[in-house]
């Protein structure tokens, strides 16, 4: 290419969990291959992050959630977001960039907040079907709004018009396992995929191997199944799988979980952002259990969003029963052509070019 890119730095302002870090790690890396030098402002657990952003700067500001606190707490979360705000003010001055984006949560709050005090150009990024705490705080002082999804819930009638849908930008090695979903056959192997986002989900570790318990015995002789189990579940969930019968694959994590995904006929699992997105660039059905905690319940959100386009099938964890899940499986186990149309809509939904659309809009704010 060789041409000269002119402009000042994008800063990213990101942390936290995977929800946030993937889309923005793969700005980062769209940004890094047009030229751009990105620097990642973020908190503590920064340093974490320097493999998935190899080419950026890092800064480490100060930051502070006030979940599950007292008010000593949170006035003790209070002082550190201010202290982290002032640290990103001076930093943003030395940096001097062109436009700044966040991710939402907390760890982008006070880089975020700073932005808007030196009046900075930025865009906030929400990746879920509603936005976010954060973000909608930051909404009103930001320059645009990208959207994972073409609803936005929880927005102001007012700053609609600042929002643009980009999609939710996909780790790399998620985009490189985009194949043609292939539908079991009535008497070949049907691969189940179970996993609970980066951190697990105790209840799959026992709703799941209830569910396959009541299955018919010829269904079970033909799964292949995968699961994620959190390390202290591991023993248990092996226990119970080995009294009926079966060998699964059980680990806490899976390194590979892009190829896992791109063999699984059907996937259960939670219903995070890149959980949903992931399976939307893949084109994969799936059984949402949404996480009934999540802050503004925007798991619900984005299982509903998929729902509705008939691209998964959506539960409700309170109420939900082995027998329901049994129920389900047996049934598209039963039609193939069920799995091959949520497959296929699933697939509609996707947005792989997510990043080259996200970076499209941070460098239109930014004047690049």
């Amino acid at each position: 290419m060789g041409a000269v890119v002119m402009g000042g730095p994008v800063v990213i302002a990101a942390g936290g969990t995977g929800g946030h870090i993937f889309p923005a790690q793969s700005l980062a890396q769209e940004l890094a291959a047009r030229g751009r030098q990105v620097v990642l402002m973020t908190d503590d657990r920064g340093q974490n992050y320097a493999q998935s952003f190899p080419k950026a700067q890092i800064v480490t500001i100060r930051s502070a959630t006030f979940a599950n606190r007292g008010l000593v707490g949170k006035g003790f979360a209070f002082g550190r977001l201010a202290l982290g705000a002032l640290e990103a003010y001076f930093a943003l001055g030395r940096v001097k960039p062109s436009v700044v984006v966040g991710f939402g949560g907390y760890p982008a709050l006070p880089t975020m907040f700073a932005a808007a005090r030196r009046g900075l150009p930025s865009v906030v990024h929400e990746q879920n079907a509603v936005l976010g705490r954060v973000n909608r705080w930051l909404s009103p002082a930001v320059t645009r709004i990208a959207s994972a999804f073409p609803r936005l819930a929880n927005l102001d009638e007012v700053l609609r018009a600042r929002v643009t849908v980009t999609g939710n930008p996909v780790r790399p090695a998620v985009l490189e396992q985009r194949v043609a979903y292939a539908a079991p056959t009535l008497d070949g192997r049907f691969n189940l995929l179970v996993f609970g986002g980066s951190q697990g989900a105790r209840v799959f570790s026992t709703l799941v191997p209830d569910a396959i318990a009541l299955l018919p015995a010829a269904l079970r002789a033909r799964l292949d199944l995968t699961q994620q189990c959190r390390p202290e579940d591991m023993d248990a969930a092996r226990a119970r799988y080995g009294a009926i019968g079966l060998t699964p694959t059980l680990a806490p994590f899976f390194p590979d979980m892009g190829q896992r995904l791109a063999a699984a006929h059907l996937v259960t699992c939670r219903a995070g952002a890149s959980t949903v997105t992931e399976l939307c660039v893949v084109g994969r059905p799936a059984m949402l259990v949404p996480y009934p905690f999540a802050m503004d319940d925007h798991q619900s959100a984005n299982a509903r969003e998929m729902a509705e386009g008939g691209a998964a099938w959506a539960f409700v964890e309170k109420g939900l029963t082995a027998e329901m899940l049994a129920r389900q499986i047996a049934e598209v186990s039963r039609n193939p052509t069920l799995l091959e149309a949520a497959a296929a809509k699933a697939l509609s939904l996707g947005r792989p070019n997510a990043a080259a659309r996200l970076a499209d809009l941070v460098e239109e704010v930014g004047g690049l």
